[in-house]
């Protein structure tokens, strides 16, 4: 039986898992299968950024228009011990190691992702994942370049060298095999989400994170189910801007948006750039602050979105914001029967804990660094509790429905980096100009780093540098197209329903836009 033509658009990080959203079109999939094969792949090719070890929040809209938030951002252990801890680490979290693993999100999200529409079985969405992870993928550009910047800081543990450096630190185009992921992979594929959380591979994983000193046990993987909500959502303009609410950092571009609004700030990308990125200084302190898990922490978002930072001044930031690099992947989909995608998945800060687990070739991610030890903060490290978290997907709509699906990584940044490229395409601009486009991001990218520091392209636009000279923020410069800033994906979706994409070019990734089962 010939199916329904279909358009679909997908945009990733790596041309590689752009390729297995097109298979997954083609297999009779839609923007959910599409998504979701892009990112079993992206946890095989992109180890610096993701793995099935770490987080996934997403949003996704069915054809009647609803969209709803998936946050599948794991909790802290329920035998952790915040006084352990500062006991073994001071008053700050260790960037790496085992110390930092929270429980992992990412394959239940999936499995929620695809129970809310998909079409595809689990064999034909990993079908490219499993091939990658046995037989091997050439490191890419940015997968090379990482292992260089963080050699120093990787290695420590016997199951990440055993993964990633047994023959020395991998170049670009030398061959990425995971064999002991891939039979992993074919594990989930055959058992779903439950062979990792309670099933064939439970009691290794959990045996070998013990071993590791992890106090994650098999209980927390049991009862860890992501939730479903509604999205936070604020209009700016004609639109209505959609991303996913606290415990994650979403309010940020909110706030930052109904500022401009409320200010009158009329050019926010040229001779008003330095004043809005201004108000992201003052928005992070605001993040830093106040944000949690509101399932734990009492807290109002409207003082998240609208209350007065005006107090709080160039204050240190919580841990784990000062070198949130290389931390994640966005995917961006979309097709012609009214599915979309926004899916951010993530190891946290670049390789994550740079820790894995060696029963199942996991790669675990950083993500308890977001926490504090702090026991008077919103955001302190306790057992089953959520830490603060930077994922955050984006979607916008109009009067007459969908028109952008946005996805970034970017750390602390990513409020940011989303702001500069729906901003470009509200004013016209196609979805690869918006996402290729010179941009800056303010806040801690590197050690050392203060709140106030703002990395900026070196072909930023004349009137956006002039007028951030104008500002209390501290110019640093970078080269152009620096994945420093981020990677950002988008599909736009025009008045009559046709569909755009576009891949960074910080990035190994590409866009596709294609007809399928004509």
């Amino acid at each position: 039986m010939s199916r329904t033509p279909l358009t679909g658009a997908i945009a990733t990080p790596h041309a590689d898992a752009t390729r297995s959203a097109e298979r997954a079109f083609a297999r009779g999939g839609n923007a959910i299968d599409a998504a979701l094969a892009a990112a079993a792949t992206l946890s095989v090719v992109y180890p610096h950024n993701v793995s099935i070890g770490g987080d996934l929040i997403a949003l996704v809209r069915d054809p009647s228009g609803r969209t709803r938030c998936v946050n599948a951002s794991g909790p802290a252990a329920s035998a952790v011990d915040r006084a352990a801890m500062r006991e073994a680490h001071g008053e700050v979290l260790p960037y790496r190691g085992i110390d930092t693993v929270t429980v992992p999100g990412a394959v239940r999200g999936w499995e929620v992702l695809r129970r809310m529409g998909g079409q595809l079985g689990w064999e034909e969405i990993f079908t490219d994942a499993v091939t990658a992870a046995r037989e091997g993928v050439p490191v890419s550009r940015s997968l090379a370049a990482a292992f260089r910047e963080e050699e120093a800081a990787i290695g420590f543990d016997a199951g990440f060298r055993d993964t990633f450096l047994a023959e020395g630190l991998p170049a670009q185009g030398d061959a990425l095999v995971q064999p002991v992921l891939a039979r992993t992979l074919e594990a989930i594929r055959d058992g779903g989400a439950a062979a990792l959380y309670d099933g064939e591979l439970t009691a290794g994983f959990v045996d070998g994170l013990a071993r590791l000193g992890s106090r994650i046990g098999a209980a927390d993987l049991l009862l860890f189910h992501p939730e479903v909500v509604e999205p936070l959502t604020t209009s700016f303009g004609a639109y209505r801007v959609l991303t996913s609410p606290p415990n994650t950092h979403g309010f940020v571009l909110l706030r930052v948006l109904r500022e401009l609004e409320r200010h009158g700030i009329a050019d926010p990308l040229g001779a008003d750039f330095g004043r809005m990125m201004e108000r992201f200084f003052a928005a992070n302190l605001v993040r830093d602050e106040l944000l949690a898990d509101p399932r734990v922490t009492s807290g109002d978002v409207s003082e998240l979105l609208d209350g007065d930072a005006s107090a709080r001044g160039d204050e240190p930031v919580l841990p784990g914001f000062r070198r949130p690099r290389g931390d994640t992947v966005g995917i961006a989909a979309s097709d012609s029967s009214g599915w979309s995608v926004s899916l951010i998945q993530s190891v946290y800060h670049a390789f994550g804990a740079a820790v894995v687990e060696p029963s199942t070739g996991i790669l675990l991610h950083n993500r308890g660094t977001g926490f504090s030890l702090d026991p008077a903060s919103p955001n302190a490290l306790a057992p089953g509790k959520r830490p603060l978290h930077t994922l955050m997907p984006v979607m916008v709509d109009d009067e007459r429905g969908l028109r952008f699906v946005s996805a970034t990584m970017g750390g602390q940044g990513q409020p940011q980096i989303h702001a500069q490229t729906l901003l470009r395409a509200m004013a016209g601009a196609t979805a690869q100009e918006a996402v290729s486009a010179p941009r800056a991001i303010v806040g801690p990218q590197r050690d050392g780093d203060t709140p106030s520091d703002i990395y900026v392209e070196g072909n930023l636009a004349a009137p956006a540098r002039d007028s951030l000279a104008e500002t209390r923020l501290h110019i640093i410069e970078t080269p152009d197209a620096d994945e420093l800033v981020g990677h950002a994906n988008l599909v736009i979706v025009g008045a009559d329903g046709g569909l755009d994409a576009g891949s960074d070019p910080r990035s190994d990734g590409a866009a596709s836009v294609r007809g399928y089962g004509a």
